[in-house]
Formats: structure tokens, sequence, C-alpha cells
């Protein structure tokens, strides 16, 4: 079994097309706060986990992103309930264009579930950070509010679908995207409030 030092955050790797690769500085920023904000020991170089490996169960916190598709053969969408249902947590981040295949690849994991918004007094927004107003804003998509989706699953919290946000984009390496510095904060602020959560938190 990895030692402490060893725990790494996870970017899954899934199919139909989409570049779930999108942003490759991102994890390791993330980890490198987390280590800094909550005295996690995590390894700077993250995972890459496909989603119908048995690998996933060593991750708690999955991250997914990407612009285009995600398909999910039954024996995935198996696999990736049994890791939800198992104590697992999967942050998917539309990085844009990724809402039309989520929606439907999330009901072929939890058929009998639907995607809710969070309210803004969920414990995910009040971790290490408070975010009072739920999810910040971090980039423009269509000039609408931020939202944080939430699939629970006996009372617990197991899957956060951000959209119009792109916090991953937030943790990336600032000129990136040409992030200011406030905003590659609040992205990464938010981040930590995920991974802690998906570590310590209790779901409502």
């Amino acid at each position: 079994m990895a030692g402490a030092q060893q725990m790494k955050l996870a970017l899954l790797i899934y199919g139909g097309g989409g570049d779930w690769y999108a942003n490759p500085t991102a994890l390791k920023n993330l980890a490198a706060y987390c280590n800094q904000q909550l005295y996690t020991k995590f390894s700077l170089q993250e995972a890459q986990v496909e989603v119908g490996s048995p690998e996933i169960f060593n991750y708690p916190f999955i991250h997914m992103t990407g612009h285009g598709r995600w398909v999910l053969n039954p024996a995935e969408a198996q696999n990736l309930r049994k890791y939800l249902e198992a104590g697992g947590f999967l942050h998917i981040d539309d990085n844009y264009g990724m809402d039309q295949y989520v929606r439907p690849a999330l009901k072929q994991v939890f058929p009998e579930l639907e995607l809710v918004e969070l309210p803004f007094s969920h414990p995910i927004y009040h971790q290490k950070f408070n975010f009072t107003n739920g999810v910040p804003k971090i980039h423009e998509h269509d000039n609408k509010p931020p939202k944080g989706y939430g699939l629970i699953y006996k009372g617990r919290l197991v899957c956060f679908y951000s959209v119009e946000t792109d916090l991953g984009d937030g943790w990336e390496d600032p000129e990136v995207h040409n992030d200011n510095n406030a905003k590659h904060i609040e992205a990464l602020q938010m981040g930590a409030n995920l991974v802690q959560y998906a570590f310590n938190g209790v779901g409502q």
C-alpha cells in the first residue's frame, strides 16, 4: 500500500473523444495548494486513471474535465457507480461543451438519481474557505451565473459538477489563461474545499 507521501489526485481518462487532458497543469497546482493550506501530502504528479479501470478505487478524489463528448459503456458506468458507492468522489468541471454529454452519462451511472443544484449553505462551500454565494465565477462562457450541481447517494454527495465557471482553468498556471491572481486563488480555494470535503466531509 502506498504511503501518505504517494497519495495523488487523479484525472479521469474517458472515451468518446472529449479532451480529458485539457488542463495539464491544473492538478499539480491544486495538489501544491492543498499541501500548503490543508497540510496534505499529495504528490505533485497526478494519477491518470481510466473510468473502467479498477485503479480508480485507489484515489478518493477524481477530477474530470474537457470540452466535448463523454461516452460510457455499461461496464464503465458500473465501475464508476461502484467507485462512488464505495466512498469515492468525482468532480466534473465543464470546460465548455460537456453538459449535453455529462447529464446522460451520469444517468447511466445512477439512473435513479437527479442532478440537483446545491444550496449555497451546502458544506462543500464551507470547508477551509467560505463561499457564501456558491461556486465562484472564474471564466466567462455564456454570461450565465456559475452553478454547482450534485449527485446525492444515500445522503452523501458523491459527484460535484461545476458549470459556467472553469475551476480547472483557474487552477492552471496563471499565464495559461491570463488569469489574475485573485481569480487563480479563488479557484484554488474552491478546489481545496472539494478535496477537503472528499476526504473528510459528510454529505447532505
